[in-house]
C-alpha cells in the first residue's frame, strides 16, 4: 500500500513539473533532480534506494526501446560515423582517462575497478540535451547525433563495466580476453536484435486487433534484452537494435491504428521512466550522503573527486569533438567523390549494353544506390556540423540513467564502493545542472538554429504531390483496383480524385501562410469551418447521452467517429 502511495506521489510530482517546465522553459529532468533532492529531506518521508537490478532490467530496456522506435534508420544510417566515434571509441577513451585518475587519487582502489567507475560515469544521457534541442529549434542533425549517441553509449559502457569487474575479480587473465568479450557481445546483440525484431514484426503484422498488437509491444525490450543477457551479450544493444528493425519496419508492416497505439503509448511510457528516473536520482543523493564512511573519504573529498571527473569529462569530450567536425566534412567530400565514380561505373556498363533481364537488374539496383548516395550527400552538405553543433554537442554531456543504475552495481567488495557511487552521482547531478541548466543559453548565444517551418512544410508539400500522383495513376483503371468487370461510376472516380488533390492543396496553402503572413487560406477555412461543425455535433452527442434516449453502444460509436474526425482536423504546421 505505501509502495502503490508513492508511485502515485511521484506520478502526480512528475506531471505537475513536466506542465510547469513548459512555462519555465526549462527541462524537466532538470527540475526533477532538485524537486527529489528537496524532497528527500521532508520529516518524515523514508530514505530511498532502488535495486540496480531494477533499472537495469525493469526500466532501461523499455525505455531505450521506446527513444528507438522514433529514431528513423535513414538518419542514424547517415550519421553512423558521428554516432559510432561518440558513443563507443569516446566513451571507452573517457572511461581510461577517468579511471587512470581514480586510479591516482584513491591508492586502495585497483586499476581495473577504477575502469569500471570510469564506465559508469562515460556515458552521456541524450534526455535532457534533445528535448532542450528539440524545443529550441536544434538542427535535425545535430538532435539525431545526440539521440544516437544515446542508445549506443549504454551498450558500450555497460559491457566495458562487466569486462573492468570481471577483471578486477580474476575473472580476464588478459587484456585481450576483454576485447574478445567486448567483441562477442556486441555482434550476439545484433543478431539477438535483429531476430527479435524480425520475428516480432512478423507476428504483429499478422494480428488485427490492436489489445493484443500493444501486448506484444510492450514485451518486446524484455524478449530481446533477456536472451541476450543470458548469452553473454549487451542486452541493452539488443533492445536498441529490435527497436531500431521495428521502428523502420513499422511504415511498411503495421496498420495505421497499430502505429498510432505504438506512438501514445511508448512516448508515455518514456516520459514517465526517464523523469522517474530523475526524480530517483534526487531522492536517493540523502542516503548517500548518510551512508558515507568518513574514515575511508569523507563526503567532502568524495564530491569534489566528483567534481574533478566532471571537469575531465567535459574538457575529454570538448577536445574529442574538433578532431570529430574535421573528419565528418572530409567524410562528406570523399563520400561525394565515390559517388562520382560510382555514376562513372554505371554509365560504363549502360554503355556496353544490358542483354538480359539480370544486366538490367544488377542496373537497376545500381541505380537506387545511386540515388540514395546522392540523397545522402545532399542532406549531409545541407545540415552540415560546424564548429557551433560542435559546441553543442560537447556540451551536452549530461549524465542520467546509466549511470545512476551501473553505479550501484559495483560489488559490495570494491574498495570506496560508497564514494564511488556518490562520485558518480555527484557527475550525474552537476552535469545535469550546470550543463543541462546553461544548454539553452548556450544555443541562443550561438546562434544555433535549424530548418524554419516554411521549409518544412515546403518539403511535405513536395512529397504529398510525388505521393500524390503516385495515387492518382491508379485510378487510370479503378475497375482493377475494385475488382470489377464493369466500368467505375465517374462521379466516385472523381470524388476520389478531389480529396487527394485537397490534400496537396492544403499544404501548398500552408506553405503560403507561413511565408507572407496572410490570413486563413480557403483549405484552412474549410477545416476550421469542419472543426466548429465537429464542436456542435459532439454538444450534441453529449446531450443526447443526457437525456438517455439512445443505447450507450450506439453513443460509443458516435463518440468513436466524431473523436477520428476530430484527430483529422486537428491544427497542424502553419495553423492556429
Amino acid at each position: 500500500m505505501e509502495l502503490a502511495l508513492f508511485a502515485v506521489i511521484g506520478v502526480a510530482v512528475i506531471v505537475t513539473v513536466a506542465a510547469f517546465s513548459k512555462r519555465l522553459g526549462i527541462a524537466a529532468p532538470l527540475i526533477l533532480v532538485v524537486v527529489g533532492l528537496g524532497l528527500s529531506y521532508v520529516p518524515g518521508l523514508p530514505t530511498f534506494t532502488v535495486p540496480h537490478e531494477l533499472i537495469l532490467m525493469g526500466v532501461l530496456p523499455p525505455l531505450l526501446y521506446a527513444a528507438a522506435v522514433n529514431v528513423p534508420v535513414v538518419d542514424f544510417r547517415r550519421n553512423l560515423g558521428a554516432i559510432s566515434s561518440l558513443s563507443v571509441f569516446l566513451v571507452l577513451f573517457s572511461a581510461f582517462a577517468t579511471g587512470l585518475l581514480l586510479y591516482i587519487l584513491l591508492p586502495d582502489l585497483d586499476l581495473a575497478a577504477a575502469i569500471a567507475l570510469g564506465a559508469v560515469v562515460s556515458p552521456p544521457d541524450a534526455v535532457a540535451a534533445t528535448s532542450i534541442g528539440k524545443k529550441l529549434g536544434l538542427p535535425p542533425r545535430l538532435v539525431t547525433v545526440l539521440e544516437g549517441e544515446g542508445l549506443v553509449n549504454d551498450a558500450t559502457a555497460l559491457v566495458l563495466l562487466r569486462s573492468a569487474i570481471a577483471f578486477s575479480a580474476g575473472g580476464m587473465s588478459s587484456i585481450w580476453d576483454g576485447v574478445a568479450d567486448f567483441g562477442f557481445a556486441v555482434v550476439a546483440a545484433v543478431v539477438v536484435g535483429l531476430l527479435v525484431g524480425f520475428t516480432t514484426v512478423y507476428i504483429r503484422s499478422k494480428l488485427h486487433d490492436p489489445v493484443l498488437d500493444t501486448a506484444i509491444s510492450f514485451v518486446v525490450p524484455f524478449l530481446a534484452f533477456i536472451p541476450a543477457e543470458e548469452l553473454g551479450a549487451s542486452g541493452v544493444l539488443a533492445v536498441v537494435v529490435a527497436g531500431l528493425y521495428t521502428g523502420h519496419r513499422a511504415g511498411a508492416a503495421f496498420s495505421a491504428q497499430a502505429r498510432i497505439n505504438d506512438s501514445v503509448n511508448w512516448h508515455t511510457v518514456q516520459f514517465l521512466l526517464e523523469n522517474g528516473v530523475f526524480l530517483l536520482m534526487g531522492l536517493e543523493i540523502r542516503y548517500l550522503v548518510e551512508n558515507i564512511d568518513p574514515e575511508l573519504l569523507t563526503v567532502r573529498e568524495s564530491v569534489m573527486i566528483g567534481l574533478g571527473v566532471t571537469a575531465l569529462l567535459i574538457a575529454i569530450r570538448f577536445i574529442w569533438m574538433g578532431p570529430l567536425i574535421m573528419l565528418l566534412r572530409a567524410k562528406v567530400g570523399y563520400q561525394e567523390r565515390r559517388t562520382n565514380r560510382f555514376r562513372a561505373t554505371l554509365d560504363r556498363f549502360k554503355a556496353q549494353g544490358l542483354a538480359d533481364e539480370r544486366s538490367r537488374r544488377r542496373h537497376s539496383r545500381g541505380e537506387d544506390l545511386y540515388r540514395r548516395r546522392q540523397a545522402d550527400i545532399k542532406q549531409l552538405r545541407s545540415e552540415g556540423l560546424d564548429w557551433r553543433g560542435g559546441v553543442v554537442i560537447g556540451w551536452s554531456g549530461m549524465r542520467g540513467v546509466v549511470t545512476l543504475a551501473a553505479a550501484q552495481s559495483l560489488p559490495e567488495s570494491t574498495p570506496y564502493r560508497e564514494q564511488l557511487v556518490l562520485i558518480a552521482f555527484t557527475v550525474a547531478v552537476v552535469t545535469l545542472l550546470l550543463q543541462g541548466g546553461t544548454l539553452p543559453w548556450l544555443i541562443r548565444m550561438l546562434g544555433v538554429r535549424g530548418r524554419n517551418a516554411a521549409e518544412d512544410q515546403r518539403d511535405l508539400a513536395t512529397l504529398l504531390d510525388e505521393i500524390s500522383d503516385a495515387g492518382l495513376r491508379v485510378l487510370e483503371n479503378p475497375a482493377v483496383c475494385l475488382d470489377l468487370d464493369a466500368d467505375v461510376d465517374p462521379d466516385v472516380v472523381e470524388r476520389v480524385r478531389q480529396s487527394t488533390f485537397l490534400r496537396s492543396e492544403l499544404a501548398w496553402e500552408r506553405v503560403k501562410a507561413l511565408g507572407i503572413g496572410t490570413s486563413a487560406t480557403p483549405q484552412l477555412q474549410y477545416r476550421e469551418l469542419r472543426r466548429a461543425v465537429v464542436d456542435a455535433e459532439r454538444e450534441a452527442l453529449l446531450t443526447a447521452r443526457r437525456e438517455g434516449r439512445f443505447p450507450s453502444r450506439t453513443l460509443a460509436d458516435a463518440q468513436r467517429l466524431l473523436d477520428l474526425e476530430e484527430s483529422r482536423l486537428k491544427p497542424r504546421l502553419g495553423e492556429h
